[in-house]
């Protein structure tokens, strides 16, 4: 796994375009894709866990 495959939170807020508050909103209500909390207190995004989660989101319209 190299950085490319995760995000940071300003990354995936870059790319949903949505606010960051929007984010931590969705975090606090257990809706955001899943985490890494690294020792420093920054969140990082698996890639594929993104991509997971905007599968499970996918309206069958």
């Amino acid at each position: 796994m190299n950085r490319s495959d995760r995000l940071t939170v300003a990354e995936l807020c870059a790319e949903l375009g949505i606010s960051r508050s929007t984010f931590y909103e969705w975090r606090a209500k257990k809706r955001a894709p899943r985490c890494i909390k690294l020792p420093n207190g920054d969140l990082r995004i698996r890639r594929a866990e993104l991509d997971r989660w905007l599968d499970a989101h996918e309206d069958a319209a």
